[in-house]
């Protein structure tokens, strides 16, 4: 770890003599791109500076040890050695997160995708329960949400829902989201008082540009139909709504919620992106894990993630055997307690990792 920091520093101090350089200006790009760098590498480099500075200290205070012979002396050395062998052990903790693998998609906005499974009406009713909980989140934090196709049912439940949350740091709080989410509760449909159990398929995607994915025209089959919905609702007398088929890949995406024919093609090319963009992002993380699979999980759509029992107003996170009794107010969005289990055991995951290779 100490000769990949002592690299870290030395890129930093490279860093600042570029940023010294007035010639810099004359190339906006790479000037912005190094700043960028210069200021995701300070706060390693400080604390690497401490940790080092520490050591020292703790290297001088035990050669003290050694002479001193006034026995309140030594007591003193003594305690001060305790305190700074504290914090070295605090501040290589702090590098060890810092330089952790991270996911470079982190920052990304998401997609959402909302699914109905197994369980019918009930599957569908508690979809529309998991959009509300995740745009509740989202505007905790100050996240801006969007819907870019729905497919609603009669009792005002989610077939599919497929929208966009944008905000910084999205992706490295949901992405954990994916896979199969498992209700037990007592259904509005059910007047007989049993307790059904249902599925819903969460998928998070990062959200792709156009610059990640590079998509042939000539590949793409597009056609326009009519908005329809529940209800009446969304329904429209044009035939505003998108349906794109990417030919090479089969995917399939559709796109009605907007009023606009040119809007619903915009969302449903970013949906496509987004896609295929975690479609090539799972193969390679696939073939770089192959023999591996994480304590968090892969993500897999077909893995069970989560339970929400609401008799006992327990949520369970299977992952990492996370049990909390709050289901309402995780329901309302307050999801912190458990996206912040979940990251710790992916870090904690990642960490393992690193010491192994090092």
């Amino acid at each position: 770890m100490l000769d990949r920091l002592k690299g870290v520093e030395d890129r930093y101090e490279e860093l600042n003599i570029l940023l010294g350089d007035p010639t810099m200006f004359s190339d906006q790009e790479r000037y912005q791109k190094i700043v960028k760098e210069h200021a995701e590498l300070s706060p390693i480099v400080e604390c690497y500076r401490a940790y080092a500075r520490t050591l020292r200290e703790i290297e001088e205070g035990r050669e003290l040890m050694t002479g001193a012979t006034d026995h309140e002396f030594r007591e003193l050395v003594r305690e001060d050695l305790a305190g700074l062998e504290a914090r070295a052990r605090d501040l290589e903790a702090d590098l060890r997160e810092m330089i952790a693998p991270r996911d470079p998609n982190d920052n990304r906005n998401v997609i959402v995708e909302i699914r109905a499974g197994a369980g019918g009406e009930e599957a569908a009713l508690f979809a529309a329960v998991l959009y509300r909980m995740y745009t509740q989140y989202a505007s905790r934090i100050g996240w801006k949400h969007e819907i870019l196709d729905i497919n609603e049912t009669e009792l005002g439940g989610f077939k599919e829902i497929v929208f966009s949350i944008d905000g910084k740091g999205a992706f490295s709080r949901l992405k954990y989201e994916s896979g199969v989410h498992r209700v037990q509760r007592v259904p509005v449909t059910e007047s007989g008082g049993r307790i059904h159990t249902s599925t819903v398929t969460v998928a998070v995607l990062p959200e792709a540009e156009e610059v990640d994915v590079v998509i042939d025209p000539n590949d793409l089959e597009i056609d326009t139909f009519r908005a329809s919905g529940a209800g009446g609702q969304h329904i429209n007398k044009t035939e505003s709504a998108i349906r794109i088929t990417h030919k090479p890949s089969g995917v399939v995406v559709t796109c009605q919620d907007q009023r606009s024919q040119y809007k619903n093609k915009d969302k449903a090319m970013l949906v496509l992106r987004s896609r295929l963009f975690e479609a090539a992002r799972a193969k390679q993380a696939g073939e770089i894990a192959a023999d591996r699979k994480s304590q968090v999980g892969t993500g897999d759509r077909s893995e069970r993630i989560r339970t929400y029992n609401f008799p006992q107003s327990r949520v369970t996170d299977h992952r990492i055997g996370l049990t909390l009794y709050k289901i309402d107010s995780i329901l309302e969005g307050d999801l912190d307690d458990v996206i912040n289990a979940l990251v710790a055991a992916d870090r904690a995951d990642a960490l393992g990792r690193g010491d192994s290779e090092d």
